[in-house]
């Protein structure tokens, strides 16, 4: 009984450090996204080119060629 709480107890731990580093990156990707869209130096088009600046990064650090798409 106590090996397998203490075995629950791990994978609950792995499972929350995991869960807080992927919304630590999602939020880093929005943030920078963030950041183009509020910038009043860029016009719209170098709104979306910087945005699309982003992407190309996540993809290349991913090494990602597409992302794949889910409806919400």
């Amino acid at each position: 009984m106590a090996t397998t709480l203490a075995a629950t107890d791990f994978v609950n731990l792995v499972a929350t450090e995991m869960a807080h580093g992927v919304e630590t990156a999602v939020e880093c990707w929005l943030a920078r996204i963030d950041r183009v869209l509020m910038d009043r130096h860029l016009t719209t088009l170098g709104r979306l080119q910087a945005v699309q600046e982003v992407l190309q990064d996540y993809k290349r650090l991913t090494g990602k060629v597409e992302l794949k798409s889910t409806r919400i």
